[in-house]
């Protein structure tokens, strides 16, 4: 009889040798886990107080020290920021990927609406809800710490979110009749099937969203709106201090501090789970250049494991018993004839009347006061960014594309260039803006080009990590496969990785040309001491306006940005991931 693994099941996880290891060696391991959680809790310990202490009678500051001895401790309080959004992004990222996936009606409405939320500046977000925190948490700095985290939110959840959904949309049919078969409820579903399928698109990912927390950093710790500055101790408002200041020194100190955090946080988490999500691989060979871990090998052999399963095992027991009524697992909603064709009207409906009203909302609020040539003038803008994120994106496609089908597919490249890639994109891009912006003065290069570059050091990496991660799932059964046919190099490009690669492209593309439209509020204003470079483009014009708290232009940068994310999506997009799951998934 024929079976089917689900995708944990579908190789054997790298052999557990605690059995095997010695007593003394599965006590130091033990107290090495013991340490780092100690470290863990200290660390947050030290923090709290300081995220709710009171706002002083001078209010919020908005000025940070440039003593370079605050650098660890505004590393810790950035971290802080970073990880707590990245976690709220991974929750969102499943609902929102499960209510796109699973309902025909909302996935046709949300995922329009998140490649605009991804395209949308963080001042963007940042201006509209402000004063939302503070009212939130009178009087206490968590107000401005909840912002801030929000904005680096906005700057992480959608790929993810694009991620986890292109991955339910393409779950293997053969597994989902297996969960059909095993009768799995749908919050087994979840765990068995649905997350195991895209843990290793997501895992990159969430490492390509800690690179888009970064790039943003600054404008999330010194936060500029209405006319006023609210400043947070990080490395981000450091740096944009130093750079106020002219001080290229201090700069080069956090650039330094921000590689050794890269560094740090590659080692104790992304190569252990990159390693661990090796068994969720769909495939039933054993890869001949395993992923290692040296931080993973210690877990395991320290039992924390059995440690942690005398408490998950009955939690997750007890979950399975509460979700039960939430009824049994489908990968498709049932189709219902004429009342269905009644209720997607009714839909439409009210979907055609909410945009009226927002229609009518945008022309009492900013068409009439400002004037039809304000906005043809902001559509001009819209249209040079357009030409430039787009010039972005090919070039990107033809540098990345083959660079990330080679680490993804051999693991001894990969063992040595993951920790450049993950300093290359975890890295703030625009920690560097002001020595690319001395250089463009000394050059004297227009930054009407130069903007491009600044915008790639930020956005290309969304391209890399997907194509990574895609060519990192490509079965090796189908590598094997290509050998034995004696395929040559550009026939297995052509017939295997191309088309393999093509699902995972597109999710990149889209996320990095919706970041691009993000990063343009960043690359098109740069400045460095009292200089200031400015582009022509629709990202200079947010930003300015944002700057100054001109709330009518702030909304027609948006609005029009938003029209033209949804244009590109509706034209191009679309249809290309509609042909990535027709025929180019396994299925």
């Amino acid at each position: 009889m024929n079976t089917v693994a689900l995708p944990g099941m579908l190789r054997s996880p790298l052999n557990d040798d605690r059995s095997q290891a010695s007593r003394s060696t599965r006590i130091w391991t033990g107290l090495a886990v013991a340490i780092g959680a100690l470290v863990l809790l200290g660390a947050l310990a030290y923090l709290l107080p300081a995220l709710g202490a009171p706002i002083g009678p001078a209010g919020v500051p908005s000025h940070v020290s440039t003593d370079p001895a605050n650098l660890p401790y505004y590393a810790l309080r950035s971290l802080f920021r970073m990880f707590t959004a990245l976690i709220i992004s991974l929750v969102f990222a499943f609902l929102y990927g499960l209510a796109a996936a699973r309902s025909r009606r909302l996935g046709a409405v949300l995922i329009p609406l998140l490649d605009i939320l991804q395209s949308v500046p963080v001042l963007g977000f940042l201006s509209a809800t402000i004063s939302i925190w503070l009212v939130l948490f009178p009087g206490s700095i968590m107000g401005v710490e909840a912002a801030s985290i929000f904005a680096i939110f906005t700057s992480q959840a959608w790929n993810m979110a694009f991620s986890f959904y292109n991955s339910l949309t393409s779950e293997p049919s053969d597994l989902d009749e297996a969960v059909r078969l095993m009768r799995l409820t749908r919050w087994q579903r979840f765990w068995k099937l649905d997350v195991p399928n895209s843990m290793i698109p997501l895992l990159w990912n969430c490492m390509m969203s800690m690179g888009g927390g970064w790039f943003f950093l600054t404008a999330s710790e010194m936060i500029s709106v209405n006319n006023r500055t609210l400043a947070l101790p990080g490395i981000g408002s450091f740096v944009e201090e130093a750079t106020a200041e002219q001080d290229l020194g201090k700069v080069g100190l956090a650039i330094l501090t921000m590689i050794v955090v890269v560094l740090l946080i590659d080692f104790l988490l992304w190569k252990p789970l990159t390693a661990w999500a090796e068994k969720f691989r769909y495939t039933s060979s054993q890869s001949t250049e395993p992923r290692r871990s040296l931080v993973l090998t210690i877990i395991r052999l320290s039992g924390v494991k059995d440690l942690l399963g005398l408490v998950g095992h009955p939690l997750a027991d007890l979950l399975d018993r509460i979700t039960r009524p939430l009824g049994r697992t489908g990968a498709r909603w049932s189709r219902g004839g004429g009342r269905r064709r009644a209720s997607d009207l009714v839909w439409w409906a009210c979907l055609a009347l909410i945009g009226l009203w927002g229609l009518w909302q945008l022309d009492r609020l900013v068409i009439r006061p400002l004037g039809l040539g304000e906005v043809g003038h902001v559509f001009q803008l819209g249209l040079l960014t357009f030409l430039r994120v787009l010039i972005l994106m090919v070039v990107c496609t033809i540098v990345w594309v083959p660079i990330g089908a080679l680490i993804g597919m051999n693991p001894r490249i990969s063992r040595y260039l993951q920790p450049l890639v993950q300093i290359l994109a975890s890295f703030p891009a625009n920690f560097i803006f002001p020595f690319v912006t001395m250089v463009f003065i000394i050059w004297r290069i227009d930054i009407n080009w130069g903007s491009i570059l600044l915008m790639a050091l930020g956005t290309q990496w969304y391209i890399l990590f997907n194509v990574i991660a895609g060519a990192s799932a490509i079965p090796d059964d189908l590598l094997e496969m290509s050998r034995s046919l004696g395929q040559n190099r550009w026939q297995r490009w052509k017939t295997l990785i191309l088309p393999a690669l093509f699902g995972s492209w597109c999710t990149g593309g889209i996320t990095a040309a919706g970041g691009a439209w993000n990063a343009s509020i960043v690359s098109e204003v740069v400045s460095y001491g009292k200089t200031e470079l400015t582009a022509k483009g629709l990202g200079a014009y947010i930003a300015q306006v944002t700057a100054t708290g001109d709330t009518p232009r702030i909304i027609l940068g948006v609005a029009v940005m938003s029209i033209f994310v949804v244009l590109a999506d509706r034209f191009f997009w679309s249809p290309l991931q509609s042909l990535a799951q027709r025929r180019y998934s396994l299925t």
